[in-house]
């Protein structure tokens, strides 16, 4: 990782005014070879709206200056970067139906999220797949998990969203268990097709 200039890691401009563990997650995701996530309550970061991702940040507890919600805002979508480069980084998000029916920010902001999901799935890089409430109980739920597949394999690094920050894991036994876990999700989730139209139909019905 050191090879790369310090003015590719764009996330250097946010160092002392966004916590650290926000722009760890910048550098594992630029660096990935390859990401999976699964996300049963919110939507993936790194497929978030402008305004959907300033409507989570504003409930925030405890409440963030207006200041540190843009700063916040501005550092999600930097890092969405990875989907914009020569060779986009490859994708895959697991979302439950839960996270996709949250309206945060309202039903406009809402529906506007949906449809740029959607779209975003349209991308050969990125595939959604989506745990729909027929699924009933399944492993993983409440879990909110980023792996990231590292250069080599000693680099895979997994990130979890806690109420007290993001906390990473890098350890064989734990990364295995995620991945285990990971594909035990893809299992019960909808194929690609069927997970696209169900994120266009909860869209309609907002």
């Amino acid at each position: 990782m050191t090879r790369h200039h310090r003015d590719e890691c764009w996330w250097e401009e946010y160092r002392g005014k966004l916590p650290d563990g926000f722009l760890d997650i910048s550098e594992i995701e630029h660096h990935a070879t390859r990401i999976r996530t699964a996300q049963t309550v919110h939507l993936p970061g790194l497929l978030q709206t402008e305004e959907h991702a300033r409507a989570i940040f504003d409930l925030s507890v405890p409440a963030l200056r207006r200041l540190d919600v843009e700063l916040r805002v501005a550092h999600r979508l930097g890092r969405q970067g990875i989907f914009d480069r020569e060779e986009p980084t490859p994708y895959v998000g697991i979302i439950h139906e839960a996270a996709l029916r949250m309206q945060f920010g309202g039903p406009d902001v809402a529906r506007a999220q949906l449809e740029y999901l959607a779209d975003a799935a349209d991308r050969d890089n990125i595939t959604l797949l989506v745990i729909p409430f027929s699924a009933g109980s399944f492993y993983g739920a409440g879990q909110s998990i980023l792996y990231a597949h590292g250069p080599v394999p000693q680099l895979d690094t997994v990130q979890l969203d806690t109420a007290y920050g993001p906390h990473f894991a890098d350890a064989p036994t734990p990364l295995a268990n995620y991945r285990a876990l990971l594909d035990l999700m893809e299992e019960s989730a909808l194929p690609p097709d069927e997970s696209q139209k169900l994120i266009r139909s909860i869209a309609r019905d907002m």
